[in-house]
């Protein structure tokens, strides 16, 4: 029997491990894609629930009501999807179970209200202008020499960029316009240089009982934007301790003034190395993706995953945190638009030097746009751990190289014919034959 149970808003390996390990029922509220994804692992006992819409609290009840589970009191509820974090607050109070709190959830969603917390708690944060409506900037003051734009509630660079004057967001305001943008209100805020960090986190009874960097090869958005491949890796407390020093009052004054009082966080920061200054950039009450449980779990030790749940049910992570020597970073691996035929299986990946861990996103069969409009847009990803910092950024370009050169991707958009001439150039043996006889 189990000694408690949690509603979860969408699938998460990880916290499904853990349920196993803490003897916790899970209920599931998975939305279509993971759930006919076939790759949902749920413990014995557990029950997964397909539903429409995850953010939506109507679908979630009603799913829950037509699986005659409307009366069941749950321990707690536990979201990792950041779309999810609000409903899942809401649907908290209304069963009456242990959630984040909705006010806290919100501003743990909306940049706006976020950003004008901190700038109120003296935390260094890029000053900020809201556009009530992106199908209309001509009231929206311009204060800023060079600006971003973002959804308010965004999530991975989705609808982020840069913004080089007043002309530069009319035309912008115009484009979203013509594309018929769904999500209409934005923040505009100051550009801010520098190096983009991240810090991964627990927080049990509002205290940081743990904090791990990490640090993008280069800022998302300048790699969304001039879509170059994004890696990143884990900076180290002892060889980087002045890192952590400028860090950490940041982190801890943030999550203090957000609110957050249990779960994991995700912070993003910027960091301008001609200063050492570091500003605040963003926060959600959920871990970081791109690897982010693989990489922590690696290089600190601390299973997010497992921090997650636990501080869900209000039990506090009993965290061991050590700290590995090597270099601990990611790659996301990329393609051509097009049909994807075929590429290297996990297993001739992980043969490869510096591999310790490969996770695919895209099966053969599917579809490559032609850009990546987020930071999450990968064919799959490797985990590398190296001796240095040197060998880290050489292997992330090797290991792309040897991907891209088994990748097998048909060009998008070609007439019949021209897919005939495609197939004869890879499969000169398989070519098609229009006649019985030589020469009838």
């Amino acid at each position: 029997m189990s000694s408690a149970s949690v509603l979860m808003i969408g699938a998460d390996p990880y916290v499904l491990r853990a349920c196993e390990r803490h003897n916790v029922e899970p209920v599931v509220l998975s939305n279509s894609a993971a759930y006919d994804s076939g790759r949902i692992r749920m413990p014995e006992g557990g029950t997964l629930i397909r539903v429409d819409d995850v953010t939506n609290v109507e679908d979630l009840l009603a799913a829950l009501h037509r699986e005659g589970l409307a009366d069941r009191r749950f321990d707690a509820i536990q979201t990792t999807w950041e779309f999810s974090v609000v409903t899942a607050a809401v649907l908290g109070a209304a069963l009456g179970c242990r959630a984040i709190e909705p006010a806290t959830a919100l501003h743990m969603r909306d940049k706006s209200l976020q950003k004008a917390r901190l700038r109120a708690a003296g935390v260094p944060v890029a000053r900020s202008v809201v556009v009530p409506d992106i199908y209309d900037v001509s009231n929206v003051p311009w204060e800023f020499e060079r600006a971003v734009l973002k959804p308010v509630a965004g999530g991975g660079t989705t609808s982020t960029s840069v913004v080089n004057g007043p002309d530069d967001l009319k035309r912008i305001s115009r484009e979203r316009r013509e594309a018929r943008e769904t999500s209409r209100t934005f923040l505009l805020e100051e550009f801010v240089p520098g190096d983009e960090w991240m810090a991964e986190g627990v927080v049990f009874d509002g205290e940081v009982l743990f904090f791990g960097l990490g640090a993008y090869t280069e800022p998302c958005l300048n790699a969304v934007t001039d879509q170059r491949p994004i890696s990143l890796r884990r900076l180290d407390p002892t060889d980087e301790a002045e890192a952590y020093a400028r860090v950490e009052p940041v982190v801890r004054d943030s999550i203090a003034a957000l609110g957050l009082r249990n779960g994991v966080f995700h912070m993003e920061l910027f960091h301008d190395p001609a200063t050492g200054k570091v500003h605040f950039s963003e926060c959600a009450a959920r871990r970081g993706g791109a690897m982010t449980q693989e990489q922590v779990h690696a290089k600190f030790n601390v299973d997010l995953g497992e921090a997650a749940l636990l501080c869900a049910l209000g039990r506090q992570p009993k965290l061991d945190v050590k700290i590995h020597p090597q270099v601990v970073g990611c790659a996301g691996l990329y393609g051509p638009a097009g049909v994807i035929i075929d590429y290297p299986t996990p297993d001739e990946l992980m043969q490869q030097p510096d591999v310790a861990y490969v996770q695919t996103y895209v099966p053969p069969g599917a579809n490559l746009n032609t850009r990546f409009s987020a930071s999450a847009d990968m064919l799959g990803a490797v985990l590398l751990m190296t001796d240095t910092v040197k060998d880290f950024d050489e292997r992330v370009q090797q290991i792309r190289e040897w991907f891209s050169e088994r990748l097998v991707v048909a060009e998008p958009n070609l007439t019949s014919g021209q897919r005939w001439e495609w197939q004869r150039r890879r499969s000169p043996d398989r070519i098609h034959r229009d006649w019985l006889f030589a020469g009838a």
